[in-house]
């Protein structure tokens, strides 16, 4: 029974959990991602509200962890290259929580739906964990990367300073101080 009267307020449960994603951005960037409704002009809003609303349908369902994997992941890969903590990145699950408890309020109290609201609270929790181990794939990715970048810039500028030079890989031929190359048998 919850899962049908969430589906039936779905829009607005939705639009409360946008806004609630919305407010961990700076305003004018909130302002921007809400009113901008182009999907080329607003890519990360755009992307944000249709992956939120796969997740939430899929949530409801409750049946696939594979696809609520893959819809995650789209989400956090946006969260995980913005500047946000960890818990800031996943938080926005932790607001859908107290979204669905307030438009229900009256509905779980008068058919006393506890126990199903309490079920689909686990799988929002597992979804939470899945979303931290998510985005610390995702931050251990921009940190190889920019570990690598730093690498590439420091030898060009070392290269370039004529400070090193590139030494032959092994097994390549080498030559003698009189110039004669060396063979390896």
């Amino acid at each position: 029974m919850l899962e049908s009267l969430l589906l039936q307020r779905s829009s607005s449960v939705l639009d409360k959990w946008f806004d609630a994603v919305l407010g961990t951005y700076p305003p004018d960037t909130k302002r921007f991602l809400k009113k901008q409704k182009d999907r080329f002009a607003n890519p990360v809003g755009t992307t944000l509200f249709k992956e939120m609303e796969s997740l939430y349908q899929e949530l409801l369902r409750g049946e696939d962890r594979k696809n609520s994997f893959a819809i995650l992941d789209r989400i956090i890969r946006i969260r995980a290259v913005q500047d946000f903590s960890p818990s800031e990145a996943v938080g926005f699950l932790f607001s859908l929580k107290a979204i669905i408890r307030s438009e229900l309020e009256s509905e779980i109290r008068e058919n006393d739906l506890n126990e199903e609201l309490s079920r689909l609270e686990d799988r929002v929790d597992d979804l939470i964990l899945l979303a931290f181990d998510i985005y610390m794939k995702c931050r251990e990715k921009v940190f190889e990367i920019r570990v690598s970048e730093a690498k590439n810039h420091v030898s060009r500028l070392l290269r370039k300073a004529e400070l090193i030079c590139e030494i032959p890989e092994e097994g390549a031929d080498r030559n003698h101080e009189d110039g004669n190359p060396i063979h390896k048998p």
